[in-house]
């Protein structure tokens, strides 16, 4: 098996994060002396606040603070004990309270957090499983994580999509006791809701499926009692839904609540919920803030509060109505959403409303697809009508500033959101004297002109990808027709600024995740063979490896000539029904691409290593031994020397129709057995398309006897690249002799001797098994690709199987 360097998905967040905090919009520090709700003082300036998810107001009710100063004077500033022994004596009366607002059993934890990840390992049995909306809150994705410990299916879907649900469901039916249907009851970034009653007619269909709803921001200003936004679409919460819900956010205190219908499941969690058993209970403060929230709750005040809140949201949704701004989801919760889009735009939008005097929250990813970065706003009862109306002025002011400024459009930022756009506000690119050329087929670009910029590179060169397009062209099964993108900006002297190409292919989404993911995928690709698989659009192709662009960085138009790319290359992938776009193998992380690319939407993930031997400086096999470090040297002796006596190498232009055949399946046993970069098997037709090509020539390994009758041991499908590069592309193993005739490493081994003989310039290894590589001097270059999709779904589907 290949040693791999996989992607993790927690680097290709921080670095999003990280760019957006060099941008000054997030990581923000507030100051000043007090705060009031309405105001908030960030950088010694006062600016509106439209960021809270306090939303009727409570945490600055007298009444509250009142209580949590009394409770810290009368039982200090915590009661550190474990509330398996004891609770402070505050918690009964609250959770009396608590209990007369639901008139179910409930269960106070810390935080929802902390709350999901007691409640759920204890009420999924092994025999159960999950399905996730993957726009569910990330606190129950983590929690969820510990049950595939233990075996639990846990299965995702797009967000709200019933019909993907119900699926599932049937998938899962006569496999699982229970089936359990994780999501927001509303979601914190769009402000839209779960469809409850369609759920729970699934439920009916599937008396197998039970709800476990996270409603934190539905909770107070919402439903009977302010029992929240799930809570109010029941006279009475039923048995097959668990309910967790905050004390925090609108309710004004600390903690949350889990509201548990079944009596059963409420005694299993009270008894061990991990974190309810070990971790510390609720400060005094917090318990007696959360007792008084809850005599307001339980007190006909609440729905006063709730109507106030419902005017201002109301008056906000007029106001934005009278505006072209895209509001992404209009409805009666108190988050707004305006899509920008594009980060660039969006950092540009929130720098514009903080120095005119308005803080709003930057939606960004993970928290929602990079495509669909936006402001949310949140409206409160701190927020007065006066503000709200200066606030729409001046987003409507700033919004064409911020697309012009990025060179965007309202059209754009529409289809991105898939909104209506009132057909206004085409491309704000700015005119330049550069123009973009775009090809189908390299045939129609000039061979020497290509070749100059792009050529010197793997299978990159003009007969390399005549050879791509000839043979993923017409062939029977759709993942093996390619369709080819080329694209060159020119300035105004016909100097080339950017010089690129692209495929639309079908990969598959688990192509470089860990082995176990790809093995899982795999399993359900034997029942259906494009599982989990999607049209991407990718620079370069499946196929090649290393640099697939060329850009003149010292060109002033630079940036110009790859917005015009990409925007072109929108509109290419949404023809080809592409979800993705990759931009691929970039070596240098500080090079002035890789904010450009954050910027415009893209994220950064790490690539396995590229191995490459840049130079062969010797002339024969005794100066490369020479050539070798002391460790390579010591391999050489120990792992090649001894078996290179026991083989026959042979170098071939063509191969015969029956070897041709065998050497076809040595590369199919490598592809079945080692998923480490999980693709679909190329055709023979590939292979022989090979096979009649000048540019291509096979190194086949024999035992000393029997060469040419017996099967090879293995062969290496070597290009000759026109600049003078050797290109080992594919390799072809007989497993059952590996180890007796050390195969792979004889082949690196001749596959450098030949190079040398043949008196090529360098070698390109490409990816994976750099460690076998780099003994034989190959240059280990670590690689990373930027990806864009139109949801988080692939990604977090992945990150939820691994």
């Amino acid at each position: 098996m290949a040693k791999i360097k996989h992607n993790n998905f927690m680097d290709s967040i921080d670095e999003v994060i990280s760019n957006a905090k060099q941008q000054g919009v997030i990581h923000l520090y507030a100051d000043g002396k007090k705060l009031n709700g309405r105001k908030i003082g960030i950088a010694n300036k006062e600016l509106y606040h439209f960021g809270t998810t306090g939303y009727l107001g409570l945490e600055q009710d007298i009444r509250l603070k009142d209580a949590a100063s009394k409770a810290i004077y009368d039982y200090g500033t915590q009661f550190p004990l474990s509330k398996t022994y004891i609770s402070h004596p505050l918690y009964a009366s609250l959770e009396e309270k608590l209990y007369e607002m639901y008139k179910q059993p409930i269960v106070v934890t810390k935080n929802s957090t902390l709350g999901h990840m007691a409640v759920i390992p204890t009420v999924v049995r092994d025999e159960d499983a999950v399905i996730l909306d993957h726009q569910v809150h990330w606190s129950v994705q983590s929690a969820v994580q510990n049950l595939k410990i233990r075996n639990v299916p846990v299965e995702m879907i797009r967000h709200n999509n019933l019909n993907m649900l119900e699926s599932k469901l049937k998938e899962l039916n006569t496999k699982a006791n229970k089936i359990w249907y994780m999501a927001d009851g509303v979601y914190s970034m769009f402000g839209d809701f779960a469809p409850i009653s369609e759920l729970m007619n699934l439920t009916k269909k599937y008396p197998q499926l039970h709800l476990y709803i996270d409603d934190v921001h539905g909770m107070s200003w919402r439903g009977k009692h302010g029992t929240g936004f799930v809570a109010s679409n029941f006279q009475s919460l039923p048995e097959n839904i668990l309910l967790f819900t905050t004390l925090s956010k609108t309710f004004g205190a600390s903690g949350a609540v889990l509201v548990c219908p079944n009596k059963k499941f409420h005694q299993y969690i009270k008894n061990f919920g991990g974190p309810l058993t070990f971790s510390a209970q609720l400060e005094p403060a917090s318990v007696a803030a959360a007792i008084a929230s809850a005599d307001i709750h339980l007190s006909d005040e609440i729905y006063s509060l709730q109507n106030q809140l419902q005017e201002r949201i109301i008056y906000f949704n007029e106001l934005l109505e009278n505006t072209s701004l895209p509001l992404v989801d209009k409805n009666s919760s108190p988050v707004f959403y305006i899509g920008t889009g594009m980060p660039a735009t969006g950092y540009n939008f929130v720098k514009r409303l903080l120095k005119e005097g308005f803080f709003v929250n930057l939606g960004l990813f993970p928290a929602v697809p990079v495509k669909n970065t936006g402001v949310r706003i949140t409206i409160a009862r701190h927020n007065q009508k006066e503000d709200m109306k200066k606030l729409v002025a001046a987003m409507e002011y700033h919004f064409p500033l911020a697309l012009q400024d990025t060179q965007t459009s309202l059209q754009r930022v529409s289809k991105l959101f898939k909104l209506q756009s009132n057909g206004q506000g085409k491309s704000t690119l700015n005119e330049s004297d550069i123009y973009l050329t775009y090809q189908s087929n390299i045939g129609a670009i000039d061979k020497k002109f290509w070749n100059t910029y792009m050529g010197n590179n793997n299978i990159c060169d003009w007969e390399g990808l005549q050879f791509l397009f000839e043979a993923f062209s017409q062939n029977n099964d759709k993942e093996h027709n390619w369709n080819f993108h080329f694209y060159i900006v020119f300035d105004q002297n016909n100097v080339p600024v950017v010089i690129t190409f692209f495929t639309t292919a079908i990969w598959k989404d688990d192509m470089l995740s860990p082995l176990s993911v790809s093995q899982k995928m795999e399993e359900k690709r034997k029942v259906d063979k494009y599982y989990a698989s999607q049209k991407v659009t990718a620079m370069g192709s499946l196929f090649s490896e290393g640099t697939h662009q060329y850009t003149n960085i010292d060109h002033p138009e630079w940036h110009q000539a790859w917005r015009k790319i990409l925007h072109h290359l929108e509109i290419t992938a949404k023809k080809e029904g592409s979800q993705i776009t990759v931009l691929r193998d970039f070596k240098n992380s500080t090079s002035p691409l890789n904010n450009f690319f954050i910027e415009q939407g893209f994220i950064k993930i790490q690539m396995p290593d590229a191995c490459v031997i840049p130079q062969i400086t010797w002339k024969d096999k005794t100066k490369y031994i020479q050539s070798l470090s002391k460790r390579s040297a010591k391999h050489y002796r120990k792992d090649i020397l001894p078996y290179e006596e026991l083989v026959v190498v042979q170098t071939m232009q063509s191969l015969p129709q029956a070897t041709l055949i065998k050497c076809y399946q040595l590369y199919k046993n490598v592809k079945n057995k080692n998923f480490a970069i999980n693709t679909y098997t190329y055709p023979f037709e590939v292979f022989h398309n090979m096979n009649k090509s000048a540019q291509w020539e096979f190194i086949l390994l024999y035992p000393k006897t029997g060469v040419g009758v017996e099967t090879p041991l293995g062969v290496m499908f070597c290009y000759k690249n026109s600049n003078n590069i050797y290109v080992p592309s594919l390799v072809g193993l007989d497993y059952s002799q590996l180890k007796k005739y050390q195969t792979y490493r004889q082949l690196l081994y001749q596959t450098i001797l030949i190079a040398t003989a043949q008196n090529f310039k360098s070698i390109d290894f490409g990816i994976s098994a750099s460690f076998e590589k780099k003994k034989l001097g190959a240059t280990i270059i670590p690689m990373h690709a930027y990806i864009q999709a139109e949801d988080n779904f692939v990604l977090e589907r992945l990150e939820i199987m691994r």
